[in-house]
């Protein structure tokens, strides 16, 4: 059924996937049976961050279910957590498609979404109707500001989104990273993100973390440490899609928007060490080309405290996460590590 749905229009098998996920997030016994069998409940994989409590490192990037629809099933399906979002203040529609590629051959994706979303206030719903099921996954709200809001106002479009959906997240995530909306990446920038952040950061007790992009340099970089660790936030969650083309094998390459996937793998690595070196006492969520349980590994001993994947769980299927953790299990065992929290204790 996984393989079927590659014959598929990208985004038609994306919604048509999120929907059966979202018919199957509401079966109840139906979905917490099946659990029983897909997670992998290891006491050895449990991850105390963001003053959170996580049954494993490995969770769902932002970005698959912008909507929080479908949050049961990201549980059921083993994750340890999920990123909801990008959501933004009001509804809108994003770009015009198609804009999602599949790129085989070079493992990898690009989209250029938009921020498609159906608002805070509707994810706000869903998020509260979740929480009180009482299952046990934590849920990150990953914020952004609408396409026809000005760069000087874009302050008060995440302080909008984080009012509404405040009561319902774990944590936060600041996107001003996207190459998808026109503009945004300037928030990157010192002087705008300080701004940002000096409004954002008195707006909530809730854990705030700042998006970043693979395609900052090394001084860039410094710059958003400077600025994180000056505002207190709890962390960074790096890295978002890349503008970057370079090495691709796939002749839809030149379409525009960010790409994901194998190609990222690298330099996602390369900005997190750099992180972490400057990094300290910040939590740091790594994403991008992770497709293997050494994948995850590498990011954990590279700093990372978490691990978010999007198209490896794309390309690998529903099965993907009981693999990516029984692997890391036995690496674990090989490595003599007994748990991943004595593993991050300095």
């Amino acid at each position: 059924m996984h393989r079927a749905l590659f014959l598929l229009e990208p985004e038609t098998a994306h919604e048509l996937t999120l929907e059966a996920l979202r018919l199957w997030s509401g079966c109840g016994p139906l979905l917490e049976v099946p659990a029983r069998l897909l997670r992998v409940e290891d006491p050895r994989l449990r991850v105390e961050a963001l003053g959170l409590s996580f049954p494993n490192p490995l969770g769902l990037a932002a970005g698959m279910d912008k909507d929080a629809r479908a949050l049961g099933a990201w549980w059921a399906l083993g994750f340890g957590f999920a990123e909801v979002g990008t959501l933004t203040p009001r509804p809108q529609g994003g770009n015009p498609r198609p804009r999602l590629f599949r790129l085989p051959e070079d493992g990898a994706l690009i989209n250029r979404m938009g921020f498609n979303n159906e608002g805070a206030l509707r994810a706000a719903e869903r998020l509260k109707a979740f929480r009180a099921r009482g299952l046990p996954l934590p849920v990150g709200v990953n914020l952004g500001k609408n396409r026809d809001t000005p760069l000087e106002r874009a302050a008060e479009d995440y302080l909008e989104a984080l009012r509404i959906l405040e009561a319902h997240g774990d944590y936060f995530v600041l996107n001003v990273s996207s190459p998808n909306t026109p503009g945004l990446r300037t928030l990157q920038e010192g002087p705008f993100l300080d701004e940002l952040l000096s409004r954002l950061r008195p707006a909530t007790e809730k854990p705030l973390l700042l998006k970043v992009a693979p395609d900052l340099s090394p001084e860039a970089l410094d710059t958003v440490l400077e600025l994180a660790l000056k505002h207190r936030l709890q962390g960074l969650v790096a890295v978002n899609t890349t503008l970057g083309r370079e090495g691709l094998k796939s002749p839809l390459a030149r379409e525009a928007g960010g790409l994901s996937g194998r190609p990222l793998k690298g330099r996602a690595l390369e900005v997190l060490r750099h992180l972490a070196q400057g990094g300290k006492g910040l939590t740091l969520v790594s994403v991008g080309g992770v497709e293997t349980p050494e994948d995850l590994w590498a990011r954990l001993r590279a700093g990372a405290r978490l691990v978010q994947v999007y198209t490896g769980f794309v390309y690998g299927g529903p099965l993907f996460p009981r693999r990516m953790l029984k692997g890391l299990l036995r690496i674990l065992e090989a490595e003599g590590v007994a748990r991943l929290q004595d593993f991050f204790t300095p």
